[in-house]
């Protein structure tokens, strides 16, 4: 099985890919259109500012490429801003449109007492324990690191939250596409385990 890791030039390419190969997968880190289309799964890294990874994927002509995957049948995984990239838009630095993958917007954290960035290790709280993502875990902790996060429009499409101070969007899917707002390849057991198992649905 061979999956495709998005080359757009702002993802944390190495590590993801590291992990994918870590669980027995054939990696492509690849920005080419026919690789991506023809991979088992496509996942979509992200680190950085959601402007400048929406221009660079639309100057490169992945915006498209990303959107016709997620049309398809087989597998997509947003990690970190990669997930906030399949929302409809976002407020960071501005307004800025989205794949609009998934319908909802990226907000930053309300002014208050808790430290923005949110850094750190939160328990997840699955809210549909009978997604294939999240089947046979337990929910634990995992390893964030985000400024921004993402409000759902349909409740259906959010399987996970952790709490920062409210309910904050961890993990969404619909279809054959999901994102995590964390990075599961640095989240110890749990990450890898939630990896797999969207591997395994490639």
């Amino acid at each position: 099985m061979a999956i495709a890791i998005v080359d757009y030039g702002m993802g944390n390419l190495h590590s993801v890919g590291k992990a994918v190969e870590r669980l027995g997968y054939e990696v492509l880190v690849t920005g080419d259109r026919e690789a991506i289309l023809g991979a088992d799964g496509v996942i979509l890294p992200g680190v950085g500012a959601f402007g400048d990874a929406m221009e660079h994927l639309r100057e490169s002509g992945l915006d498209a490429v990303v959107k016709e995957a997620a049309a398809g049948s087989k597998p997509l995984l947003g990690i970190c801003l990669g997930m906030q990239l399949l929302f409809s838009s976002s407020e960071e630095h501005g307004e800025h449109e989205g794949l609009n993958i998934l319908p909802g917007k990226v907000v930053r954290f309300a002014p208050g007492e808790l430290k923005v960035p949110h850094m750190g290790w939160n328990r997840l709280e699955f809210l549909q324990p009978e997604s294939p993502l999240l089947a046979g875990l337990d929910a634990g902790h995992v390893y964030f690191v985000h400024s921004y996060h993402a409000v759902t429009e349909v409740q259906s499409d959010l399987l996970a939250v952790t709490d920062y101070g409210h309910p904050v969007t961890a993990i969404v899917g619909r279809g054959s596409n999901f994102g995590m707002q964390f990075h599961p390849e640095k989240s110890g057991e749990l990450g890898m385990k939630l990896l797999g198992n969207f591997l395994a649905l490639t």
